[in-house]
């Protein structure tokens, strides 16, 4: 990496000066980014149920923003700061040289999360941040860029707790979630991290044979296809917070975009590398087009066969593999009596069909896992939205042993 200057606290913009990262997921994947990071080669430090830090410039923040699957945003920060009123608030934003970041001519929106007696509310402390900045700017160049609550182009990014303030510059902008494949979304989705980091959480690499019934709109096999590809999620998308800034440096980002390309063992949309068969199934022959959809905009409609039928029909290659099922639990969808019916069938066909797999059930219904009838091998914890779900591993041994 090149070598570039430390400033912690100065209040300058260079993209190149190393500031603190912090990257931002939902509640139980900050494991799964640390991983995420840490494979890309940077030491990670203090984490949270939320997020974690690293130290580095915007040119990593630009990386990282190509190559995480599992978080929500990556963040700069610009000043960190004591603040005990909205005017120190005000003052201290208006001290960053912020016509060096953001043209008049931009869009900017502020976000704001506060817990402070300083102040009533986030929308408040909102204002006094996109006022300080539209401000300075306007006094600077004679303009003031827009702003509002779209948060597609330049978005600044408030923490203010007791009597401390983190301003950071969001080089996301949306979340990173949200990749852009999914123009069909069906019933109750999974949100793209949360089934990458469930595709983790089982091992999976592409090597062996992965089977997805009940695929819904098809984000799991969808995002595990795009790990055994290889393929950087980033490259699904063409908008991002550090492309509205004055400095972004384009050539650099395409640069990074042709690297990942070129490590990725699928390119151009031709199968370079082809994985064990991906096999995703449903029902509903409405959400298999979706998913079919959903998987050519990603990029991966190869890799994935899909077809139309009850789970307990779907086609298992012969050996070891993977098997992932996300069941509706109850809480949104279905009724709980039919739903253990299901949950038992589920558990015959693991039984009879999957023998040599390891089987697992998202669900956010701990109840319903009982009428599964096996012994789980793993109970991994996860959050869908503010429901608490488990990710349930089985070991599915031939004439299978172990009931529960």
């Amino acid at each position: 990496m090149e070598h570039r200057t430390s400033s912690r606290n100065k209040a300058n913009m260079d993209p190149k000066q190393t500031g603190t990262i912090l990257i931002t997921c939902s509640a139980g994947l900050v494991d799964y980014v640390r991983r995420e990071v840490e494979g890309l080669g940077y030491q990670t430090g203090e984490s949270h149920k939320t997020g974690l830090e690293l130290q580095g410039d915007q040119y990593d923040a630009m990386r990282l923003n190509l190559h995480l699957r599992t978080a929500y945003n990556v963040l700069f920060m610009l000043r960190e700061f004591k603040c005990k009123s909205p005017a120190d608030l005000y003052e201290s934003v208006a001290g960053l040289p912020w016509e060096d970041m953001i043209s008049p001519d931009e869009y900017l929106s502020v976000v704001s999360r506060i817990n402070t007696d300083r102040v009533n509310n986030s929308m408040f402390a909102s204002l006094k941040v996109k006022d300080a900045i539209v401000d300075r700017i306007a006094a600077k160049t004679g303009s003031r860029p827009d702003s509002g609550k779209e948060r597609d182009r330049v978005v600044v990014q408030l923490y203010w707790k007791n009597d401390f303030c983190r301003l950071y510059l969001n080089t996301s902008g949306l979340k990173l979630s949200d990749r852009g494949y999914r123009k069909m979304p069906g019933k109750a989705p999974l949100r793209e991290s949360l089934a990458a980091a469930i595709i983790m959480a089982t091992g999976y690499d592409g090597s062996e044979p992965l089977v997805c019934p009940m695929c819904g709109s098809g984000t799991l096999a969808i995002e595990a296809a795009l790990i055994a590809s290889r393929r950087a999620p980033g490259l699904l998308r063409s908008n991002y917070g550090f492309m509205h800034v004055k400095y972004f440096d384009e050539p650099a980002w395409k640069q990074m975009r042709g690297d990942a390309l070129k490590r990725s063992k699928q390119r151009g949309g031709k199968a370079g590398f082809k994985p064990a068969r991906i096999i995703a199934t449903d029902i509903d022959a409405e959400a298999v087009e979706a998913a079919r959809k959903n998987a050519m905009t990603a990029g991966v409609s190869h890799l994935i066969d899909f077809d139309v039928c009850d789970f307990a029909e779907t086609s298992i290659p012969p050996g070891a593999g993977i098997i992932v099922m996300n069941p509706e639990y109850g809480l949104r969808l279905g009724d709980i009596q039919k739903l253990k019916k299901t949950y038992k069938r589920i558990g015959d066909f693991f039984k009879q069909k999957c023998p040599g797999y390891a089987g697992y059930i998202f669900t956010g219904n701990p109840a319903l896992s009982k009428s599964v009838g096996l012994r789980t091998s793993r109970r991994i914890e996860f959050y869908n939205a503010n429901i608490e779900c488990r990710l349930l591993k089985y070991e599915l041994y031939a004439g299978t042993i172990n009931k529960e």
